[in-house]
């Protein structure tokens, strides 16, 4: 405003949108709805400083919220109406949460006279976000704004959280020369300069830390999301203590897969050379990970723990260590390497990189049958080969995901993000979305099963509505696949209801304008996805793979093996057919032992 006289005549939606500005909130994701015309309003006659972004379903509001903040390091902002478009935002907002993701979520409220009235979608939504956020308020009047917006830009930087802002619709047309402030209330008294900060830990933990790292004899690292921005001072340590880099799934591109010190994921999704590593390492340093799947670590006893997070709460949540280091991962680990002694013995490691090089051959050769249906693995591995050197690439949730963990590399310059504790299915289009929304120029793929793309499948309109030139791949099944082979494996039981009605993603795709290709057979799926990438508009890519060959953990779990089998034996559909895939590779190879 250019002068006070101006400022004053703002209404309470042009003040909060004023803010979001000043915070360097330069897109907001969201539907219009009429509990949030005012700020409607504010976001059209502001449309040069600040885009608001058209979705069809505020859930994907709030997954691109989250996604923006994951791939530019910057506040994910979503706006939705009041009511049942605030309680749609609740699935990506946890997202947030769980990822520690810095969200700004602002929804509309009733006339403030009438909440709590059971008026018209009379939900108390500051109240429903009261888990979800780190920060929820009501917005009581325009003067109210700046310090409400202040702090909840602050709560969600700093948390690494969502924070949430309810408005009522007549105080968002209220201004703030109608307006009475109370007493205390100084005009002008919210500040907007955001403040960084620096976590480092106290040299005695460095010590105590390098002190146990330097007596053990083989050390593995595990690598999460926190290490992203740490990848030269995470591999110096790597070779300093001859350690094997194992990868969380949000740690993916923190080293190139093919990186010869790197054994790739763990868990289900992940590798056998990766699980060999932590069933011999004698000490275990985690970087930025609080990798949920406890029974895939170390056993407790078997090694030391040292773990470096920036949130000393989690310090310890998964595995017992003796020393924490509370601090940003790149300067924790630059602080370390000096007090490291290089290992002269590097036959833990040596061991590992065969085991690695063994594994990628077997997982390469594995996806090689000719003809229909391809090998599940096929699609992402020949995608993996033909991603562009900066490509961003969002997963969805389900079998899809562990195809991509396994058989699509990560190369230097890639980045690839998801829906990580939460595992949501439906988050890979919006993700991709958001990546190319905020990287016009970059190549951006999403990679999604066919049940999470039926999810939120009214998001194709969204990338036409913005021509944006994304790539979809669809893994067709025509099964909600990881669900099926778990209630075989980690019970026993005959898969039950995981059959989807097939749908031909082929002609919704072409119905919301955009181009639709089909692979089929294994000998064409290169040229298929070598026409989809060259093309300059999305592209959805059917992939119809093998629905019988089972998602396994890279070795043998003897529970596992009994359950399946007995799962076979109870009379599960097409159990010949996965027979006869368990007796293929890669299967034959994870259940050998």
């Amino acid at each position: 405003m250019n002068t006070r006289n101006e400022a004053q005549a703002r209404n309470g939606a042009e003040v909060l949108v004023d803010a979001l500005i000043a915070w360097d909130i330069d897109t907001v994701f969201g539907m219009p709805g009429d509990g949030i015309n005012g700020l409607m309003e504010a976001l059209r006659e502001r449309a040069g400083r600040i885009r608001f972004v058209q979705v069809r379903h505020e859930e994907s509001a709030a997954f691109m919220a989250c996604a923006h903040a994951k791939w530019t390091g910057r506040i994910g902002c979503c706006l939705a109406t009041t009511g049942p478009g605030g309680v749609h935002l609740l699935n990506g907002l946890y997202d947030a949460k769980l990822d520690q993701a810095p969200v700004l979520a602002i929804t509309g409220l009733p006339y403030h006279d009438l909440a709590d009235t059971f008026t018209i979608q009379d939900v108390d939504l500051p109240r429903l976000f009261a888990d979800v956020a780190e920060y929820s308020a009501r917005v009581m009047s325009p003067a109210h704004v700046d310090s409400v917006v202040a702090l909840a830009c602050r709560t969600a930087l700093t948390r690494r959280g969502v924070a949430h802002l309810s408005m009522p619709v007549d105080v968002q047309e209220a201004t703030l020369e109608d307006t009475e402030s109370s007493d205390r209330n100084v005009s002008g008294h919210a500040s907007f300069q955001p403040a960084g900060e620096r976590r480092l830990p106290f040299d005695a933990d460095l010590d105590r830390a390098a002190q146990r790292l330097n007596a053990a004899s083989r050390v593995a690292i595990l690598a999460g999301q926190g290490a992203l921005g740490a990848r030269a001072e995470l591999l110096a340590v790597a070779e300093a203590l001859a350690a094997p880099i194992v990868k969380a799934l949000l740690g993916k591109a923190v080293v190139p897969d093919d990186h010869p010190l790197t054994t790739g994921g763990i868990g289900l999704l992940g590798t056998r050379p990766s699980q060999d590593a932590f069933e011999r390492c004698d000490a275990l340093l985690i970087v930025g990970s609080t990798f949920p799947f406890i029974e895939y670590y170390p056993k407790p006893g078997q090694a030391v723990g040292v773990q470096i997070d920036r949130d000393a709460m989690r310090i310890g949540l998964r595995f017992p260590v003796e020393v924490g280091l509370v601090g940003d991962a790149r300067e924790t680990l630059a602080a370390l390497l000096p007090r490291l002694r290089r290992k002269d013995e590097r036959g833990f490691l040596e061991e590992a990189q065969r085991g690695a090089r063994e594994w990628r051959r077997l997982l390469h050769e594995a996806v090689e049958r000719p003809g229909a249906p391809m090998k599940p693995g096929r699609i992402a591995r020949d995608l993996g080969a033909r991603l562009a050197p900066d490509a961003l690439v969002a997963w969805d949730s389900g079998h899809n995901t562990g195809l991509l963990a396994r058989y699509c590399d990560a190369q230097e310059g890639q980045r690839y993000a998801g829906s990580g504790l939460l595992a949501s299915m439906g988050s890979a289009l919006p993700y991709a979305i958001a990546a190319q929304l905020a990287f016009p120029d970059r190549q951006v793929v999403a990679f999604a099963g066919d049940g999470g793309m039926t999810m939120l499948l009214c998001e194709l309109a969204t990338v036409g509505r913005y021509r944006l030139p994304i790539k979809i791949v669809v893994v067709r099944n025509d099964s909600l696949g990881q669900i099926k082979w778990e209630q075989m494996m980690f019970l026993g039981n005959v898969e039950t209801e995981c059959a989807l009605q097939p749908i031909d993603f082929v002609k919704i795709a072409e119905g919301f304008g955009l181009r639709g290709l089909r692979v089929e057979r294994a000998e064409d799926c290169g040229a298929v996805l070598d026409d989809a990438l060259r093309h300059d508009g999305p592209v959805l890519v059917e992939a119809v793979i093998d629905p019988n060959e089972p998602l396994l953990p890279p070795k043998r779990r003897e529970k596992y093996a009994r359950n399946l089998q007995q799962a076979l034996e109870r009379g599960t559909e097409e159990h010949e057919a996965i027979a006869q895939a368990l007796a293929e590779e890669p299967a034959r190879s994870m259940l050998a032992g």
